[in-house]
């Protein structure tokens, strides 16, 4: 198999972009710390190995030719993948690490981690963020099985702790012209058994229906509440739903809210969990500040 050898460096090619950036050689010079001399026969070198004129004086300054802008827009994700790489290198052996898992429990307003990974992502390193929706014993194994670096749940498993972070709620809602919503409210919790109730699988390996109300005699069963949402607005069945899903369709009446005897709603403290403990690792310490940072305001 032959193996293929590139015929320019990196180094021409960040000698083209300060030359370019800098307005002329003698700027690039200053810029690098280089002869200008050793400027002009790295561009040179460069563009006698491609075959391609990347730049062309006009008075005294040089101009990239079209070839060139081309080309040098390609070479600027080069270098800053370079870059990216050697900074990854670094960050592995201090210990930054290379990945940082965030497990989220549906009933987590996403809308309020948006100016947390927008810093996050200045400060990460080039690290990758991988982000999971999990479902009551599925975000416990995120935490009992250290499966995650950063949880965020609305409980938390034995011999674990968690910094509170906030609150979620959640009301019972159907269509407005389903038979529920024309009862008198609040209805007895034998009426809802007569009814398709739509509920969120659980993300366990091995799930424990145990939390909310499951005695309907039909449940329908969706992997998020997304569509939970779209088929309660086209008048299927009844479902608990968080108020960042339910509220804007509550309030313009594109949905009602079922009042049940004994619960007219369910609510409850969220809490951030670093399954690792004293073991996790610098990024996703970074991550879990931010988490506290910005739900403190």
């Amino acid at each position: 198999m032959s193996v293929y050898r590139p015929k320019s460096t990196i180094e021409q090619w960040r000698i083209l972009q300060a030359v370019v950036d800098c307005g002329g050689y003698a700027h690039a010079a200053e810029a690098l710390n280089k002869s200008q001399s050793s400027l002009n026969h790295a561009v040179a070198k460069l563009q006698q190995v491609v075959g391609v004129q990347l730049l062309e004086v006009r008075g005294r300054k040089a101009h990239l030719t079209a070839a060139g802008e081309v080309l040098l827009r390609r070479s600027r994700q080069l270098t800053n993948l370079t870059e990216e790489i050697e900074q990854l290198a670094d960050n592995l052996e201090q210990g930054w690490e290379p990945e940082v898992k965030l497990a989220l429990e549906m009933v987590f307003d996403r809308s309020l981690l948006v100016p947390v990974l927008d810093e996050f992502q200045q400060l990460s390193r080039g690290s990758r963020l991988v982000i999971s929706d999990t479902v009551l014993t599925g975000t416990m194994e995120q935490i009992q099985e250290q499966a995650a670096d950063v949880v965020i749940s609305h409980h938390i498993p034995r011999g674990f702790i968690g910094e509170p972070i906030g609150q979620y709620s959640m009301d019972l809602v159907c269509h407005p012209e389903h038979p529920l919503a024309k009862l008198e409210q609040p209805i007895n919790q034998n009426e809802l058994s007569q009814y398709l109730q739509i509920v969120i699988q659980d993300t366990g390996s091995q799930p424990v229906e145990d939390e909310g109300w499951l005695k309907a005699e039909q449940r329908w069963t969706v992997s998020h509440f997304d569509e939970a949402l779209r088929l309660i607005r086209n008048g299927l069945g009844f479902c608990w739903l968080p108020g960042y899903i339910a509220q804007e369709d509550l309030d313009s009446g594109r949905l009602a809210k079922i009042e049940v005897e004994g619960s007219s709603s369910r609510k409850g403290s969220l809490y951030m969990v670093l399954p690792k403990a004293e073991l996790t690792g610098p990024c996703a310490k970074t991550l879990s500040e931010l988490i506290l940072k910005y739900q403190s305001r």
